[in-house]
């Protein structure tokens, strides 16, 4: 069973459409990369699957409900959304700022502590939590951003039923942080949380998603594992790049090569 669907939806919260007709599935433990230009529809598609708007016409079913129907609490404990820019200015700890991510649970402050220490150690940030978030780096906040979502849906064995949803989370992380992020994804699709995730780092979407989704002007226009859909004719048509697709050394997904 799918634990997301959407049938024919459409989007126009602001007037004009900004998603028409998309339909897609997501299967727990499944990572799904959505690429395209700049203004395609990505950050509105996850956007309307956060609820920050709704579809005018289709239908959004997680775990076989409609997404309207869910109450907000038990929804905020099985889905979480990183968007583009995390505004936060007030002077807390980081392991404040994590704890955030607690809030919609009643599971007591030592299993949250628990919970925000594991987290803390899959991003790399254990040896920040003491700090002020207003002072960190750009790099550095946006890893601290990532451990308070892991913490909404964190569960260190089944995390099946739970839905994360990032925009851009490799924005400003240097490369190792980058490499860890696809590792803790890896590690949580494992345990059954489904991903998508918005990069515009094709190379990196090939990695660690098993679908990619191709939005162009609010449309989806290919669909599929990364070896059907990252092809120079792809690149070529929406791009206007040319590039070389040859497989990767890993032996695990294409390798694209701007020319």
């Amino acid at each position: 069973m799918s634990l997301l669907a959407l049938q024919s939806v459409d989007a126009a919260p602001w007037g004009d459409p900004v998603l028409t007709d998309i339909s897609l599935s997501l299967a727990p433990g499944e990572v799904m990369g959505l690429i395209g230009t700049n203004g395609a529809g990505k950050s509105s598609l996850l956007r309307l699957l956060a609820g920050d708007f709704a579809a005018t016409s289709g239908s959004v079913l997680f775990a076989g409900r409609a997404l309207e129907s869910w109450p907000r609490q038990q929804l905020a404990q099985q889905r979480a959304f990183l968007p583009q820019l995390s505004l936060l200015n007030f002077p807390y700890t980081v392991e404040e700022v994590v704890l955030l991510g607690r809030t919609p649970h009643s599971t007591g402050l030592r299993v949250d502590q628990d919970i925000v220490r594991q987290v803390l150690r899959a991003t790399d940030t254990l040896s920040l939590r003491n700090r002020l978030y207003t002072q960190l780096s750009g790099g550095e906040r946006q890893r601290v951003q990532l451990a308070r979502v892991l913490a909404q849906l964190w569960h260190p064995d089944d995390m099946r039923g739970t839905l994360l949803l990032l925009d851009e989370p490799t924005a400003a992380l240097d490369l190792a942080h980058q490499q860890q992020l696809a590792a803790t994804i890896a590690g949580i699709a494992v345990r059954g949380c489904a991903v998508i995730l918005v990069v515009h780092d094709v190379n990196l979407a090939a990695s660690v998603s098993h679908r990619l989704l191709v939005l162009d002007r609010g449309q989806a226009v290919a669909s599929g594992s990364p070896e059907t859909v990252l092809t120079p004719a792809l690149f070529r048509e929406l791009f206007h790049a040319e590039v070389l697709v040859q497989p990767h050394p890993n032996g695990r997904q294409p390798l694209v090569i701007g020319l």
